[in-house]
């Protein structure tokens, strides 16, 4: 059977709550699912692990597809961040792909456990990007990470606009207490300037009628994210209201 271990919500934390399934040590390799991402076929936990054949991969990054009826920026979302191409990336990668060669999703991904440990395990005290806290390390480390295009699960988000705002001002705290990101693989902005472009381009095609809604997302996104950036300036009452994880502020 398996063997559950309650964790109260007050004392919830991406990374500490995370390094205590790896503390467990269980096995050579723990795989992170959430709770609302749905395995797409029987294949997909071995395809996912099978890429700790090379002794040199640390962590492999699962595909996440929109869910069934998701509309077209919410697949848009996924579809760009998970493409159809398998690939593996090291620190070398850096010149080419910046900030984005250190992406993982903890919603699917797997890690090598005695590898974590090397570099100290996930951090106990992050309001969001545990994974990719975890994955930049590991990168620096000289570790390769993979991105498994054949181990799928259905998992995406129709946020609202507000949402939308405190997902990004949570990325902008990550970044601005986390600055080693930034100075190590580059800014978050050069990718989001991608991810702008190429989801105009999609809705252009598929659903040009929610192209002004789409722009109106980007001025969120943006503003939540520089709100993040500068939290330092922000009292702790507004910063509350602001993020997705109001509790963070609370430590």
């Amino acid at each position: 059977g398996f063997r559950v271990i309650t964790i109260e919500k007050d004392t919830f934390n991406h990374g500490g709550t995370r390094q205590r399934a790896v503390g467990e040590k269980i096995s050579d390799h723990v795989v992170f699912l959430t709770q609302d991402a749905v395995i797409a076929d029987t294949d997909a936990l071995k395809n996912l692990l099978q890429y700790f054949n090379d002794k040199n991969v640390a962590a492999v990054c699962g595909r996440q597809l929109p869910r069934i009826g998701a509309g077209a920026i919410e697949a848009h979302a996924r579809l760009f961040n998970y493409p159809d191409r398998s690939f593996t990336r090291t620190i070398h990668d850096v010149e080419k792909y910046g900030l984005k060669t250190a992406f993982i999703s903890d919603s699917f991904a797997a890690y090598r456990v005695t590898v974590l440990s090397e570099i100290g395990g996930f951090p106990d005290n992050v309001i969001f990007g545990e994974d990719m806290y975890v994955s930049a390390k590991l990168l620096i480390a000289g570790y390769r990470i993979a991105y498994a295009a054949d181990a799928c699960v259905y998992h995406s988000h129709d946020y609202s606009l507000m949402q939308e705002m405190k997902r990004y001002f949570d990325m902008g705290v990550f970044h601005a207490r986390e600055p080693w990101l930034r100075l190590e693989f580059g800014a978050a902005e050069g990718e989001g300037v991608k991810f702008v472009t190429s989801e105009l381009g999609y809705l252009l095609r598929h659903a040009f009628w929610r192209i002004p809604e789409g722009l109106i997302r980007i001025v969120f996104r943006y503003t939540g994210f520089r709100l993040g950036l500068g939290e330092r300036h922000i009292s702790l009452t507004i910063k509350r209201k602001l993020s997705m994880s109001p509790g963070y502020f609370n430590k």
